[in-house]
């Protein structure tokens, strides 16, 4: 019964949990970044460069000649997806710069965090007690 407990109090704590959600949303971050690139980022860049389909290059590994990936692949043929892999490439330079600018955001909140002078501290009791004297000895 103990190792239960033990790992009950493991999967509770609160960097367990903050991980668990962390990675959630990484997760959704990542399908959103994906759609950015395959549907956004990259079409006009294969337009610009005549009408290339990034998700389509590819080089069959054997005989045949099929006329997309799709193709290739229903017919079971063994091809290399350099296209593929350079739509996988641009998500990663994107996440990777997202997470730089966020982590940059953070230090630089950080900073600030700790260049704001702290307040004065409160006068204590007898320092107000002296002053209370001192006002009326003045009178």
């Amino acid at each position: 019964m103990g190792m239960v407990k033990e790992f009950k109090e493991f999967a509770m704590r609160g960097n367990v949990v903050d991980m668990a959600v962390g990675i959630i949303i990484g997760a959704a971050f990542g399908k959103i970044v994906n759609s950015m690139v395959n549907d956004v980022l990259m079409p006009p860049i294969g337009k610009l460069l005549g009408g290339v389909d990034f998700s389509n290059l590819f080089i069959t590994l054997g005989a045949g000649d099929f006329e997309s990936l799709a193709a290739a692949q229903a017919a079971g043929a063994a091809t290399l997806n350099y296209g593929v892999f350079i739509n996988t490439v641009v998500n990663f330079l994107i996440v990777a710069f997202a997470i730089f600018m966020l982590i940059k955001v953070i230090n630089n909140l950080k900073k600030k965090e700790e260049a704001a002078p702290a307040p004065p501290p409160e006068p204590t009791v007898e320092q107000k007690l002296l002053t209370e004297i001192r006002d009326l000895l003045k009178k």
